[in-house]
Parts: structure tokens; C-alpha cells; sequence
């Protein structure tokens, strides 16, 4: 434990400079005088740990110290050759980038290790685009993703119900699904963008002051939770049997299934159980229930019940034959 401890304070300070014994235990999730004596101990095995004095003194290495990655375990070692993805990473421009880097990490390892990639590979393949999606790569994510590593501000000409310009900080990109999205604030407001309605990019000429506290995969959590509650706009009853209530996250939104999973009341002779559930639409709720078949019934509103028994109706007079 404490080997893997005195790795870790050796890479931070070697990828960050000069770190506080503070800001050292923060990250290693120890006490500060765990920091010192760790400190003390690495000094003692030879590595080159110096202490500046002063308000803005702090840890760093002499001398452009740098550590081979012999303190890595075989699985930490074969989880690095699965970090990244390989497809989205090259749609940015990066496909360089990340097989240098996956040669100078392959070159860092002891040679009882040197197989990591190769087993990584053999046993995970990471396939993000969706089954039915468009894979074809959006012309200007290149650039996008550019202006996003520079924290460059960019002109936008972006497209939706009419063609708009905006001026946008870049701050990430998120790949959903097999769709990359650009989140960017503008005038200080976060916004997202598709990035295949982009029309045009053009540099602003200025470079954004990147605020430090924002945490893009939380952000899109939060946003996409807010996105998928505002599209369920109605509310309808159903009593659902056993199999029903398993099988309704396979038909509707998964946040809708577990509400109404939380107000199902208790089960009936027959197991059957009456939830509120909320629906984009009762037009789309009709479609998405028909899945269920006799697993599912509407009682209400009387419109959609109304619907489902047409459906029904018209399907018991298809296979009547």
C-alpha cells in the first residue's frame, strides 16, 4: 500500500512541478505528516525530492527527474491500453497522439508486462457509436476539438430550425451514443451543440479563461437527467403485471420505470400493480406500451386507453385468420 502511495506522490509531482504537502495529501487522500514522512523516505532511496521555503514554496523534483513505470501492477498496466478509445480519439485528430503515447507507456514497462496491450486487446473491444447510428465522422470536429485543447473562443455558425451565429467558449466534447456534442458556454451560460448542424468555425481571435471548478462529466449528467424529465410531459395510469413492471424500462425512458416503479401500488390477486408513469406524449406512450402486450394496461387517461384498445383491435383482427 504505501509502495503504490510513494509511486503515486513521485508521478504527481513529476507531471505538475511544485505541489504543498497540503495539496500532496489532498490528492493521496493522507494526513500531512503521512506526506513528510513519505517525502523522507523517498529521499532516503535516492530520489531527488527538494523543499522550497516560503509562501510559495512547496515539493518538486531536481533536476528533471523522471520515473520509469516499473511500480505498475499487470492489471493497472492493461487498464492504461483501455483508457482511451481508439475510433473517437482518431476523429479528433488524435490517432497520432495516442499510439505515441501508447509506445513510450509500452517502452516504460518492465519487460514481464510488455504484454499488456496485446492482452487488453484480446479481451475488450470498446465499440461507442450506437447500433443504428450515423458513424460518419462531423467535417469540423477536428477543429472543434482544436480550439477546445487551446481553451481558443470560436465564432459558430450552427444549424437547427434556421441558421444562427454564436460566439462560444469551447469548454468539451462528449461522444453519446455515436453523436458528438460541443459544451460551450455562451455570454457565460453553458449551451450544447450537435456537432454535425455546425456549419462553419472560425477562430475569435481570443483565448477563454477556463473556469477550473467546472466538471464536464457532471455537467452532461445533470443535463441530459434535466433534458430526458422536461421531454415527459404527460402523466398516465397503468396497471402492470409482474413481467410488465420488469420489462417497462425496455420500453420507456429508464428514469420514467424507476418512478413508476416508486409509486406501483401494492399487487393485486393477481400480482398486478397500479403506477403513475410519465410519458413524452400520448401518442408516443400508446407506441411504446403496445411492446408490452397484455402485460400492460391503460386506465387512464380515457384518449389513450381509447388508443390501445384500437390497437388491440386491430391486431386481434390481423391474426383473426
Amino acid at each position: 500500500m504505501r509502495a503504490a502511495r510513494l509511486i503515486s506522490l513521485v508521478l504527481l509531482l513529476q507531471s505538475r512541478g511544485t505541489m504543498t504537502a497540503g495539496e500532496l495529501a489532498r490528492e493521496l487522500e493522507v494526513s500531512e505528516r503521512t506526506v513528510y514522512r513519505d517525502v523522507e523516505a523517498l529521499s532516503a532511496a535516492g530520489v531527488p525530492v527538494y523543499a522550497d521555503q516560503g509562501r510559495h514554496g512547496g515539493y518538486r523534483l531536481v533536476g528533471g527527474y523522471r520515473t520509469r513505470l516499473t511500480g505498475l501492477s499487470r492489471e493497472e498496466a492493461e487498464a492504461l491500453f483501455l483508457s482511451g478509445l481508439p475510433g473517437p480519439a482518431g476523429e479528433m485528430g488524435l490517432a497520432d497522439a495516442v499510439a505515441a503515447a501508447e509506445l513510450k507507456v509500452l517502452a516504460a514497462l518492465p519487460a514481464t508486462l510488455r504484454d499488456a496491450p496485446v492482452r487488453a486487446g484480446q479481451r475488450f473491444h470498446l465499440d461507442a457509436p450506437g447500433w443504428f447510428g450515423d458513424a460518419e465522422t462531423p467535417p469540423l470536429l477536428r477543429d472543434l476539438a482544436r480550439a477546445v485543447w487551446r481553451d481558443e473562443t470560436v465564432v459558430l455558425r450552427y444549424r437547427k430550425d434556421r441558421e444562427v451565429t454564436r460566439t462560444v467558449d469551447p469548454y468539451g466534447l462528449v461522444l453519446k451514443n455515436g453523436t458528438w456534442y460541443l459544451v460551450g458556454r455562451v455570454g457565460g451560460q453553458p449551451r450544447t451543440y450537435r456537432v454535425d448542424r455546425v456549419a462553419a468555425v472560425e477562430p475569435a481571435g481570443a483565448v477563454f479563461e477556463r473556469d477550473e471548478a467546472f466538471d464536464l462529466a457532471r455537467h452532461w449528467d445533470e443535463q441530459a437527467a434535466a433534458f430526458v424529465r422536461s421531454m415527459l410531459r404527460e402523466e398516465i395510469t397503468v396497471r402492470l403485471s409482474p413481467d410488465g413492471m420488469r420489462l417497462l424500462r425496455l420500453a420507456v425512458e429508464p428514469v420514467a420505470a424507476e418512478q413508476a416503479a416508486e409509486t406501483a401500488g401494492e399487487p393485486d390477486e393477481r400480482g398486478r400493480r397500479v403506477a403513475t408513469l410519465r410519458v413524452e406524449s400520448l401518442e408516443v406512450a400508446a407506441s411504446q406500451l403496445m411492446r408490452l402486450g397484455a402485460e400492460v394496461e391503460v386506465l387512464g387517461p380515457p384518449p389513450l386507453r381509447a388508443r390501445m384498445a384500437d390497437g388491440a383491435a386491430r391486431l386481434a383482427a390481423l391474426y383473426a385468420d
